[in-house]
């Protein structure tokens, strides 16, 4: 069973107008949750994709990521709490049928956020000082999932530094394309009635932004820190060795090894600002407003008050 368009965009906005009228210890706490599902999400999609793309292809690996990924978007619409980049969409969607006003919506998108950062930190921190290194911190290197912690999030920041404006265009661009089937994700969950329908609904668009490679900037406050923190507890790692089947060397990651690791400064200024803003146009413009415009005349007069 599912709900028409029209019906679903003004339970979409019912959503948003219900989001925005928390107060600000609700809208922390539900972030923080939602941050800690989306890592929790990352996480998986990490220790899943290790070494995945040297034995079955880079496109394999994609899709492992993207097969495991969507765990914490499918957490966060059915339990309750609250996701920015979601919110991106539901909030002005709100606000365009007289819901609720701008202010609230960015009070909601201001605290959502925080609250998706502590929680996406509090994860990172957890994976780093337990799974990704096991405890070992005096060894050489993390473990094989810690060193594919390190290289996604190098590969996420200096992969766009080193390509300079072109790489700040791209990445702003890849937060637009994830938002975008994000919300699709969350729109099909409020289009279908069961937990079946609502469970495939989010499971597929996710899957499609991990793999097709976008940018999510609540995944990347996990990603990103997690990374740098462990390049922070083994800098070895900037000039660590590999040797090619031919019996040539050099450096494990390029970039890394390059701009002699990274940095906090690099993962706002390369990634999450971008993405983030990237993200709100994705999910505001690209699905709130294309779906308000395309039915508000078909919009039922009960579920507009």
């Amino acid at each position: 069973m599912a709900n028409p368009p029209a019906v679903t965009v003004c339970l979409a906005g019912n959503a948003g107008r219900y989001k925005s009228n928390l107060s600000i210890s609700q809208l922390l706490l539900r972030g923080f949750m939602a941050g800690a599902y989306i890592a929790a999400g990352a996480a998986l999609a990490t220790v899943c994709s290790t070494a995945a793309a040297t034995y079955l292809g880079p496109g394999i690996g994609k899709l492992i990521s993207g097969a495991v990924f969507p765990i914490g978007l499918i957490a966060i619409v059915l339990t309750g709490m609250e996701l920015f980049t979601g919110d991106a969409m539901l909030g002005p969607l709100a606000a365009l049928q007289g819901k609720v006003g701008w202010g609230k919506v960015l009070n909601n998108w201001f605290w959502v956020y925080i609250g998706n950062l502590i929680g996406s930190l509090a994860y990172a921190y957890m994976m780093v000082w337990g799974p990704l290194t096991q405890g070992n911190l005096t060894a050489a290197e993390p473990n094989a999932f810690g060193l594919n912690a390190v290289a996604i999030a190098a590969g996420k920041v200096l992969t766009y530094k080193s390509a300079g404006n072109m790489g700040m265009w791209s990445v702003f661009l890849a937060g637009i394309g994830c938002n975008f089937l994000v919300n699709v994700a969350v729109m099909l969950g409020i289009t279908a009635k069961d937990f079946i329908g609502k469970f495939f609904g989010i499971w597929f668009p996710i899957m499609a932004f991990v793999a097709t490679g976008f940018e999510h900037c609540v995944a990347n406050m996990y990603f990103l820190p997690a990374g740098l923190w462990l390049n922070q507890i083994f800098p070895g790692l900037a000039d660590k060795m590999v040797i090619a089947a031919d019996g040539t060397t050099s450096f494990w990651n390029p970039l890394l090894h390059t701009y002699g690791g990274l940095t906090w400064s690099d993962v706002w200024v390369w990634n999450l600002i971008p993405v983030t803003l990237g993200n709100i146009i994705g999910g505001m413009v690209f699905v709130g407003f294309v779906y308000y415009f395309c039915f508000r005349s078909e919009f039922p007069e009960d579920l507009m008050k």
